[in-house]
């Protein structure tokens, strides 16, 4: 109930609820031990989209992870946290002018195209910037390796350039001046608990990149391999074991670098990463029951945590929960446990958090937390829904708390907000005069 020592009352009591409470720590041992583990010559880079707050991607660069973004504040955000120009990758399939523009001027190590019309828009772009810009194809995957919790290749998708549209391209150098196609993209799925599919993904992308250089002529600066490891969010699941993706990946990795050593190899990683890290901290406000469930409803809901809802399945599953504090004079955590409904403030039925989870009996004013919370959290969260907007975000290192993202507060939503001009005569009263 405690975190690097501190009570998540305290952080409770000094913060408010709801509220995000990120461990460096365990930031710092996640990286630290996957980038050991991992072949020298695989490089990690922390997708922002999953935890994109800046604190929390300069505990995990100072631990030697790269950047990989997707918009133009995640950019920002990476550089802002310390992050090298030449560690940086873009991608996403809808980038505009201006962000395009902005990694140009910048000098990223590489912007991930996803469509021809894209590459044909940045070789546009970067011409009349008169400078060269190293592109990696993003290529989705003729087939599909079962086995991931959301599959990414083998059907149409808006993300990447269909395999044989790429093999089928002929020579790309001479087509592009100032686009310099120099390496390839292949993300195949996400969410992947079995070692041996990422095995069989990596070995899948490594072999299309060498048949896109033989059959296009560019240069293989970087393969992106994707990633996609997963954490165990439910019963039934397991974490990955990192001696069985060693044994599955470092091999693989081996021979090809020492086929292309002059090759950069890249591995992305967002909620590996970040997921285990994280805590959303909620405060009971009223318990009921209702045809013999019980509720307890809270401050914080769906609106700031959509995953918890199940992670792309229309079965309810819950997140791992826990009591981490009790109102009143009775501070045990313990009792009698029984199934609870746990659900937050917004005006749909749809805002459960928990459902039917295993919890001691709820009263006003206890706190429950969310564990395995520090990915796709806020932002992949409806935080505006009935205007409640985003909650504080802790960052817990060494043994001291740091609020890294303030709560938005009522002002904070109105200000953003513009009454337009109304007319000095009322609207009824120019209907009656017509």
């Amino acid at each position: 109930m405690r975190i690097q020592g501190i009570e998540y009352e305290d952080l409770a009591g000094r913060f408010g609820t709801p509220l995000y409470v990120y461990d460096g720590e365990v930031l710092t041992d996640t990286v630290t031990e996957l980038r050991s583990a991992l072949h020298p010559a695989l490089e990690v880079f922390y997708s922002l989209k999953s935890n994109p707050n800046i604190s929390v991607f300069r505990v995990l660069r100072r631990g030697g992870a790269r950047a990989e973004v997707s918009s133009l504040v995640e950019l920002r955000t990476a550089l802002a946290a310390g992050a090298k120009p030449e560690d940086v990758i873009f991608l996403g399939p809808g980038k505009s002018a201006e962000e395009l523009g902005a990694c140009l001027d910048v000098g990223v190590y590489a912007v991930v195209v996803e469509s021809f019309d894209e590459l044909d828009h940045l070789e546009r772009l970067a011409g009349d910037r008169g400078v060269r810009q190293r592109v990696l194809l993003r290529i989705n995957p003729a087939c599909a390796i079962s086995g991931s919790r959301l599959t990414m290749g083998g059907k149409p998708r808006q993300f990447g350039i269909d395999e044989k549209a790429v093999l089928d391209a002929g020579d790309l150098p001479s087509r592009y001046r100032h686009a310099d196609v120099a390496g390839i993209h292949v993300y195949m799925g996400t969410r992947i608990l079995d070692a041996e599919v990422l095995g069989k993904n990596t070995a899948y992308a490594l072999d299309l990149a060498e048949r896109v250089v033989r059959s296009t002529g560019i240069r293989l600066d970087a393969v992106d391999i994707g990633g996609g490891m997963g954490v165990a969010y439910f019963d039934g699941e397991s974490d990955l074991d990192l001696a069985d993706v060693v044994k599955e990946l470092n091999p693989r990795i081996e021979k090809f670098a020492t086929a292309h050593p002059g090759t950069r190899l890249i591995l992305e990683s967002g909620r590996f990463l970040s997921a285990r890290a994280g805590t959303y901290v909620l405060g009971v406000r009223y318990v009921k029951e209702s045809l013999g469930e019980s509720f307890a409803v809270a401050d914080g809901g769906t609106h700031h945590h959509m995953a918890a809802v199940g992670i792309g399945s229309f079965v309810k599953r819950n997140f791992p929960a826990v009591l981490l504090g009790r109102d009143g004079e009775e501070r045990t955590r313990t009792g009698p446990i029984s199934p609870q409904n746990v659900t937050g403030p917004l005006c749909t039925p749809n805002d459960t958090l928990l459902k039917q989870a295993q919890l001691p009996d709820l009263r006003p004013g206890d706190l429950i937390g969310v564990a395995r919370s520090g990915a796709y959290g806020p932002t992949a969260s409806p935080g505006l829904f009935l205007s409640h907007g985003y909650p504080a975000e802790v960052l817990v290192t060494e043994g001291r708390a740091h609020l890294v993202r303030s709560r938005d507060e009522p002002d904070d939503l109105m200000r953003k907000q513009h009454l337009y001009d109304q007319p000095s005569t009322p609207d009824h009263a120019l209907e009656e005069t017509q």
